[in-house]
């Protein structure tokens, strides 16, 4: 049996932000401030699919941005393989792959410019940024719209290019935030099917969703995480031993937040 190592563990993660008033309007609140993460752990071991998984507003995004150095944590601290996304910021961006729709590509310039433009600042050499281009792009098909303004590409054609551009510097741990979010069902195989692929290779794949298909589909374990929470985390199999992962959710759901669905 393979020993699992450890290669992201968060530790007690917290996230507050401050409400406008437009905001608090919005949210029928006197609140000023909210919990977006609210002392957060777990862990995600090499080689493995990981899932987040919560409904809209939950703190999954919040999340990840912390795990990839995007916006720094209250309190607590998480290592990637190793490096503190609280002190070694820089070591973190080298070794993950970071893919979120809140992130857009710049309209202005093409998947080609851009795949050189993020290979360099990963220094990575002509030769090898050449060949992982050839294969990425003809993987994904991005290679017939290379030369294509971002602004000109239609929605599919954006994920695929900015998955391609998000693992530029081939990393052993990749991010990804809803990476089917908007899809049509054909991209979705193309990305769910990389994902696996990806998990074939050997990396570390942490997802965040609320699509309960498409973590029983790809994950190995999954952590439920509800108003910032984290309620449930655990193997797939252990999570639907005795219920769909849909129905495990709800039954969580309404004993965390209270009432019916």
């Amino acid at each position: 049996m393979r020993i699992m190592s450890v290669i992201l563990k968060a530790e007690g993660l917290k996230k507050t932000f401050r409400l406008s008033a437009k905001q608090q309007k919005l949210k029928k609140t006197k609140e000023k401030v909210i919990k977006a993460v609210d002392d957060l752990s777990f862990e995600a071991y090499e080689g493995e699919i990981f899932g987040l998984l919560g409904p809209n507003g939950a703190g999954k995004t919040t999340t990840l941005r912390m795990l990839a150095t995007l916006i720094k944590a209250d309190e607590g601290d998480a290592f990637v393989d190793g490096s503190s996304i609280r002190t070694q910021p820089d070591a973190v961006r080298a070794k993950i792959g970071f893919l979120t729709s809140e992130l857009k590509l710049e309209d202005f310039f093409t998947p080609n410019y851009l795949f050189d433009f993020f290979a360099n600042l990963h220094h990575i050499d002509p030769e090898t940024s050449g060949r992982r281009k050839r294969e990425l792009f003809a993987k994904f098909g991005v290679d017939e719209f290379a030369e294509v303004k971002v602004s000109n590409l239609s929605t599919g054609m954006k994920q695929k290019a900015s998955l391609v551009i998000s693992i530029v510097h081939d990393p052993n741990i990749i991010i990804f935030d809803e990476p089917t979010n908007g899809l049509d069902v054909l991209t979705a195989k193309v990305v769910t099917d990389f994902l696996l692929e990806l998990k074939a290779q050997g990396k570390t794949v942490i997802v965040s969703t609320h699509i309960f298909s498409l973590v029983e589909k790809i994950c190995d374990r999954a952590g439920i995480i509800i108003d910032g929470k984290m309620v449930a985390c655990d193997t797939l199999i252990n999570l639907t031993s005795a219920k769909p992962l849909e129905d495990v959710f709800f039954d969580l759901y309404a004993s965390t937040v209270g009432g019916s669905i």
